[in-house]
């Protein structure tokens, strides 16, 4: 729990709501995410992706880059909308899971 706490609360830079011995809650825009221990090992496994949304994608990159946060790979754009990209970038966080980073632009 401490390495991950560590990941999401100085790496991701998210704020912590709070901590027990087997639980900790982040605060994530309006939205809680809960990081727990397994209860039992049927749970200890890789879990659901969560999209942080940026306004600048490569700058969040070379950010977390630079603190260590494990890339996938570099952002890329996934879809293209009339005038708006889609890009985003996939990481592992202390845990194994991925995230990724997602950011929207508007190109002429």
């Amino acid at each position: 729990m401490g390495r991950a706490v560590h990941f999401y609360q100085n790496l991701l830079g998210l704020p912590l709501l709070f901590q027990t011995d087997r639980m900790t809650f982040f605060e994530l825009g309006g939205l809680r995410l809960l990081l727990s221990l397994p209860e039992t090992a049927e749970f200890a496994n890789a879990s659901s992706v969560v999209y942080f949304q940026v306004g600048d994608i490569q700058a969040m990159y070379a950010e977390l880059t630079g603190k260590g946060v494990a890339f996938v790979g570099e952002p890329h754009m996934v879809n293209k909308m009339g005038q708006t990209e889609t890009w985003m970038a996939f990481f592992r966080d202390s845990e194994g899971n991925t995230h990724a980073l997602m950011s929207e632009a508007e190109v002429e």
